[in-house]
This record gives C-alpha cells, structure tokens and sequence, in this order.
C-alpha cells in the first residue's frame, strides 16, 4: 500500500469564507510512481462559484477562480514548479527559477489527468502527475493549495501554511509537505 499524506488546509486569516467547513489535501504516490493529489472542500456548494466545464487543456489565470494548486520542489533547490487544476477540467504547469522568477519557455513533458465531482457538501478533486512533470530527485517538497472565489466573488485561500501577512502561495516556508519519491 503506498504512503499518502493527508491534511487540512489553512485558510489566511484576512480571507474568511463562511461557506467553507475545511478542505483537505492528501498527496501520495501510486505504484506507477505518479504523484496522486486530492483535494476535498467541505461546505455549502450553493455558495461557492466554480468555473464551468471546459475541454481539457492548459490555460492561464486559473487561480483568479476557484482552483486547486501544487507548488513542488526539491529540498535546497531555489527552482519549484507549480501546477494549477481548476474544476472546469483546465490546467497550468509552470517552472520557476527562484521565487516568483518564472521560465517564459518552459514547456511540460507531459499533461496531469484530473477529475472533478460535485459532492451533496462541496466538491472533490484529484490530480495526477507523471513522474514527467515532477523534479528530478528521491524527495520532493509541496505546497498544496486552493483558491476559493464565494457567491459574492470575495476569494479565500487555503494552504498547509501562511507565512506571510498576505496570502502568498509562492513562499517556499509555504511548502510544508515533504514527501519522499517512490520508485517502481
């Protein structure tokens, strides 16, 4: 059975939601050596805005509505890519140097599978990256996330950390989660 890491998000305190319960993230490695990644929300769907259905592909500015991400790195590697999975099926994987210094050509080897359901108390969904679109190395260090734009289009954000006074994904003290590579 492969290890999995499951946690509670954190949601910053300048950006309540009372629609949300909690959400939960859990990361683990399949016996194919894919990185699995499921997100699970728990509260009133009525009140949460998810953007609609769309045909599966890359796009940009997926955070500025309700989004999953993933921030991963090696340890002492200033270089992290972060992957961004919305519930319209849409997704966006991007390299960066150093923070927030992002590579204009990166180009992903390959493309993460997602699914999304509606639950009867929010929503779930799960992620898998190949270990194409993962750093090379025997560990890695994540920062799971989720953007959650309310009814009344106010976001909230959710991580395993804050740590900063605004919500910053970015911070590498963020990627709290430190998950060791199973190989097959």
């Amino acid at each position: 059975m492969p290890a999995s890491r499951h946690h509670a998000l954190l949601c910053h305190p300048a950006s309540p939601c009372a629609a949300i319960q909690g959400i939960t993230a859990e990361a683990s490695f399949n016996v194919a050596g894919r990185l699995t990644l499921s997100y699970r929300l728990s509260g009133d769907p009525q009140a949460i805005l998810l953007p609609t259905p769309q045909s599966p592909g890359p796009a940009d500015d997926l955070w500025q509505h309700t989004c999953c991400e993933a921030f991963i790195a090696l340890p002492g590697s200033p270089a992290y890519r972060e992957f961004n999975f919305s519930p319209s099926g849409q997704w966006a994987a991007y390299h960066f140097a150093d923070y927030r210094s992002r590579t204009p050509d990166f180009r992903q080897a390959g493309v993460p599978d997602i699914a999304f359901r509606r639950l009867a108390d929010g929503f779930q969904l799960d992620a898998c990256l190949g270990p194409e679109l993962l750093p090379a190395g025997d560990t890695l260090q994540l920062g799971l996330s989720v953007v959650v734009e309310a009814g009344n289009h106010q976001k909230s954000y959710w991580a395993l950390a804050h740590a900063a006074g605004r919500p910053d994904f970015h911070l590498r003290q963020n990627f709290t989660l430190t998950l060791p590579i199973k190989s097959t």
